[in-house]
This record gives structure tokens, C-alpha cells and sequence, in this order.
């Protein structure tokens, strides 16, 4: 972070940040003495949420708690001492949980589809986690373009009408699953990041296999090419998403 510079203090910061209070109270994300789990995969969509979420902690009305956790999958590119150093040096309470992803996925013979396999495995020791912090809610740094391909995908898929929703229940029914940044567009979160030293080299071992065949990244070109073609595509897709007219919809009666 520059030492000459307050990020909070700056216009797109502000911005977010009223983006980040819109979404809080739209979709009741946090509430008194909730105890909430972060998590930090080391990229800047996780990384300025961990340090929104703490501004917020230090300066709302009402008191939670926040932990911070990452996933080490153990891979050659992810560079979990630089996540581990960033973390420390911000005076976050930040857990690692480690597993040998790559060696689990040649295991279960997942090769061709390593992705599925591996977000299982995240999302299970992130669980495992916020029960053994104690933690009622899990934080992750979705934001609104996320939200959009993912309806794009479930809707192209034939997977109905689904999306990352702001505030869910996990799939152990024990926790929530809040998404802070839902509202936010990446544009403003990769402006706001040039304020953070962000840590480096914390890449995944597939991101070639799903630059080359994943839908997300074939989505998220669909997802730029409509924006420049339809104005405010991005504001508008968020609207539609958020009116849900069930009548004018395809029900089985």
C-alpha cells in the first residue's frame, strides 16, 4: 500500500463502498455479534474484501467478529507465504488450511475436469473451518460481474434461472454464505486493488486448462462484448436479476 496514500479515503473507494452498505442492508449480509469467516484466496477481489470488511468492522454501529481463512492447494504456482506475510502484516486473524490438491485430483482421476474436484474440496475445508472457529457466516469475494456470467451460464447451460446470491445458506446448513462485493463491478475492485501491494504469485495450477476451456472465461467475453454494445448492460442485468416475475415465467400448472 502506499504509506502517501489513504485508500479509504478515495473515490473508489467511496464508491464501493456505498455499494458494499447497499448490499448489507438489501440483503441483511450481517448482523450483531456475528462471527464471520473471510475467505482469502490472495487475489484482489478477496484481498480488498478482507480489507473492506475490517473498515466496516472498525467503523459500523453494530459489533461482529471477522477470521480470515485461505486454502492452500499446495500448488507450485500459489504462493502461500506471500498471502501469509500480507495477512500478518495487516493484523488479520488469518488461518491456512492445506491439502495436495493435484495429487487428490490425479487420486479420483479428475484430470479432465480438475476445477469440479477441487472447488469441493475448498468448499468443504472452508466449512470445516467456520464450525471449528465458531463462525455463523462465510464471506467470499464474488462480485457483481461473477453474479452476472453465472446467470449467464445457468441460463445458456438449460440450469434454470440461478445465480450467486448475496446471501444463501451453505450447503452443511449450518452457516450463511454472504457476498459483500455482489453489487460492486471488477472494473472498480481492479481500480481500487492499484492502491495494495497485493501478494504476488498466488495463481492456480489450471488457470491455462480454464482460460482454454472453461465456460466462466467464455462467458466473461460474452459478458464485455454485450457491454459494449448495451449500454449500462452490466446495471441492467443486476436490475433484472433482482426483479423476479414469476408469473410471466414458464410454471408447470
Amino acid at each position: 500500500m502506499a504509506e502517501s496514500v489513504n485508500p479509504f479515503a478515495s473515490k473508489i473507494y467511496k464508491k464501493i463502498s456505498r455499494q458494499v452498505g447497499l448490499a448489507i442492508e438489501s440483503y441483511k449480509l450481517i448482523n450483531e455479534n456475528d462471527r464471520i469467516l473471510i475467505g482469502l484466496s490472495g487475489g484482489k477481489d478477496s484481498v480488498i474484501l478482507t480489507h473492506i470488511l475490517h473498515e466496516f468492522q472498525r467503523k459500523a454501529p453494530i459489533k461482529f467478529e471477522l477470521e480470515v481463512v485461505t486454502f492452500n492447494p499446495q500448488f507450485a504456482e500459489f504462493n502461500i507465504k506471500a498471502i501469509a506475510e500480507y495477512a500478518a502484516k495487516q493484523n488479520w486473524k488469518h488461518t491456512i488450511k492445506t491439502l495436495n490438491v493435484a495429487e487428490i485430483i490425479e487420486e479420483k482421476n479428475f484430470s479432465d475436469n480438475p476445477c469440479v474436484l477441487c472447488s469441493r474440496l475448498r468448499r468443504g475445508l472452508l466449512y470445516q473451518t467456520a464450525e471449528e472457529l465458531k463462525c455463523n457466516k462465510l464471506a467470499l469475494g464474488h462480485h457483481a460481474d461473477d453474479a452476472i456470467i453465472s446467470f449467464m451460464m445457468s441460463y445458456f447451460r438449460g440450469q434454470g434461472l440461478s445465480s450467486m446470491a448475496p446471501n444463501v445458506p451453505g450447503d452443511n446448513g449450518k452457516l450463511r454464505i454472504i457476498r459483500p462485493l455482489v453489487l460492486t463491478a471488477e472494473s472498480w475492485i481492479a481500480e481500487f486493488a492499484e492502491f495494495f501491494e497485493l501478494p504476488s504469485g498466488t495463481k492456480c495450477k489450471y488457470d491455462k486448462f480454464l482460460a482454454e476451456n472453461g465456460d466462466r472465461e467464455y462467458f466473461k467475453q460474452m459478458l464485455e462484448t454485450l457491454e459494449k454494445k448495451i449500454p449500462n448492460f452490466r446495471s441492467n442485468a443486476l436490475k433484472s436479476m433482482s426483479n423476479i416475475q414469476k408469473d410471466f415465467l414458464f410454471q408447470k400448472t
